[in-house]
């Protein structure tokens, strides 16, 4: 065992590419389909079983956008309007131009160590209160996957809020990040997380209560929508902006008397989730 660790992720998409990969790793059924195709399957469903639409998912937009004006580090500094964003070009319906996170090249990290030592380094420290990690079958291939939720989500969720002694996420967590590669999947990442029930976003949307000045904020950065995505950072940059929220150094997209904070990441279509959950001494 080690009393110390250093925790480093990055990504340099700019020298790669992606858009091969991308098309090979989330093909449905042997067909092959880009991530915005098939993320967008997900959305149509989503729209006819609950009654939401594109006007939803560009609230979720705008707010990000206005949210990445106030990290000095995000990559887009652009506010943008819900007339904007439903008018945006069209990459896969019903995702237009601003429902979709760029890749981009970036790198985080964090270090962790035992709170006895952590006393000795600084006195603005964070705990880890809770970190869960949950597979699940592949759900372009899983016969019960019904297209309404990310099953890892919700079983990540589930312990992390288990070990951190969370009964209710809506009222016990002050901030979150959530992964937010288009914005319907921020919206599912609401209900997924028991931020609110299933087929009730739309209406916490409308009233803003993920907003910077809502209830729960959410993606306080401006999210990968804005922020920008390096796959490889992505994680640790959302424990990062937690834990400045959770020092008070924020800056202008500063949470009032937030304490306790959540940070949720998948990967894949997604097969996998991790929920972090870190909070004041």
């Amino acid at each position: 065992m080690y009393d110390t660790v250093l925790v480093v992720g990055f990504d340099k998409p700019k020298d790669r590419g992606v858009s091969g990969p991308s098309v090979a790793v989330t093909g449905v059924r042997g067909l092959p389909a880009t991530p915005a195709g098939w993320f967008s399957h997900v959305a149509a469903r989503y729209f006819e079983t609950f009654g939401a639409g594109r006007e939803d998912l560009a609230r979720i937009a705008v707010k990000n956008h206005h949210n990445g004006t106030l990290a000095p580090k995000s990559m887009l500094k652009r506010e943008i309007t819900v007339e904007e964003a439903l008018g945006a070009r069209m990459i896969s319906w019903p995702f237009g131009l601003y429902d979709c996170a760029a890749q981009s090249d970036g790198a985080a990290a964090a270090i962790l160590t035992r709170r006895e030592l952590a006393k000795g380094h600084r006195d603005d420290f964070v705990l880890v209160r809770a970190v869960a990690i949950a597979l699940a079958p592949d759900p372009k291939e899983d016969p019960d996957f019904d297209f309404l939720r990310w099953k890892p989500t919700e079983y990540a969720a589930r312990q992390a809020y288990a070990q951190a002694g969370v009964a209710d996420p809506r009222k016990e967590i002050d901030v979150a990040q959530v992964h937010d590669c288009f914005t319907l999947t921020e919206l599912l990442a609401y209900e997924d997380l028991g931020f609110c029930e299933k087929g009730a976003a739309k209406e916490h949307i409308r009233s803003g209560t993920f907003a910077l000045d809502g209830e729960l904020p959410v993606n306080t950065d401006g999210g990968l929508k804005t922020f920008g995505h390096p796959t490889g950072a992505t994680g640790v940059r959302m424990i990062y902006e937690n834990y400045k929220q959770l020092q008070g150094k924020a800056e202008r997209r500063q949470v009032k008397d937030a304490t306790v904070a959540l940070s949720h990441n998948i990967g894949g279509a997604p097969q996998a989730c991790g929920v972090c959950i870190v909070a004041l001494p």
